[in-house]
């Protein structure tokens, strides 16, 4: 592979945010950007000095429209993932606190999914590791 340091280290926040019906949300990705078509939990980029908290707030306002806190949010497990040109270290929460009908402002889609269900649908490959963590939890 290439050498240690040589490629970027990305720290993306992820939300598995979960209605009254143990039903996890996902997001299709938009065309024009990588990996376009798949479906992902929602959440984004850390933004300088953010906390991956503090990031998954923010993004699910501006991708979903939806409110919640940083108190709603619960740390569940993480992936660590090497794509060809940068490795990406994803924290995953779990959000069951939030108010508003996500609205799909940024992604192809959404769909709630029972999470034993999730498998059914195409995602990253640093995605897929996660749902095994969801159908344990819910």
């Amino acid at each position: 592979m290439s050498e240690r340091g040589s490629r970027k280290l990305l720290i993306v926040a992820a939300c598995a945010l979960v209605d009254a019906d143990a039903r996890v949300l996902i997001a299709q990705r938009p065309e024009g950007k990588s990996l376009a078509g798949l479906w992902e939990f929602p959440g984004g980029k850390l933004e300088p000095g953010e906390t991956p908290e503090e990031a998954i707030v923010r993004e699910l306002q501006e991708e979903l429209q939806v409110e919640t806190k940083v108190a709603c949010l619960a740390p569940l497990t993480f992936a660590s993932y090497s794509y060809d040109d940068f490795h990406l270290l994803m924290p995953l929460f779990v959000c069951r606190r939030f108010w508003g009908t996500p609205v799909a402002v940024e992604h192809q889609a959404l769909k709630w999914v029972r999470p034993q269900k999730l498998r059914d649908y195409s995602m990253p490959p640093a995605d897929e590791p996660l749902i095994a963590h969801l159908i344990d939890l819910l």
